[in-house]
């Protein structure tokens, strides 16, 4: 087998061990769409805390990152972070942020990310199920 033929292989098998999750069905899974304005100025700061900080501790508490996505067309584009989360269950939702706000590590984190000021403006969430055509369950 190629060079080539190898990097595809391994690319095949890391998909199949990775996509299911996000696509497998549980009658309970919920997922949570969350929407993050900055403050004017705290965009860069708002997108550096996610990336190098709350990611990580997202997956210590349990909550799967479906994705995140910042608005195509000004002005949102300039200041709105969207991104989805999923969980087992509403109950698995709870006791994960519940944990993650108590989480010393992100304590840390939120009082040297904000000794200029807070970052976000104003935070939206909405929890969804997918229903019987969505792709994603």
């Amino acid at each position: 087998m190629g060079k080539r033929n190898s990097l595809l292989a391994a690319l095949a098998i890391a998909l199949c061990v990775l996509i299911p999750p996000v696509f497998a069905q549980t009658s309970d899974r919920v997922f949570e769409l969350r929407i993050y304005t900055a403050h004017p100025g705290k965009f860069e700061a708002m997108k550096a805390r996610f990336r190098d900080h709350i990611i990580p501790l997202f997956a210590k508490h349990g909550m799967t990152v479906i994705g995140f996505w910042t608005a195509a067309d000004a002005p949102k584009s300039e200041n709105t972070l969207t991104y989805v989360l999923a969980y087992p269950s509403r109950e698995a939702a709870k006791k994960s942020w519940d944990a993650f706000r108590a989480d010393p590590e992100r304590l840390k984190v939120w009082a040297a990310t904000e000794k200029d000021g807070p970052i976000n403006l104003k935070v939206e969430s909405m929890y969804v199920n997918p229903i019987d055509f969505s792709p994603i369950k």
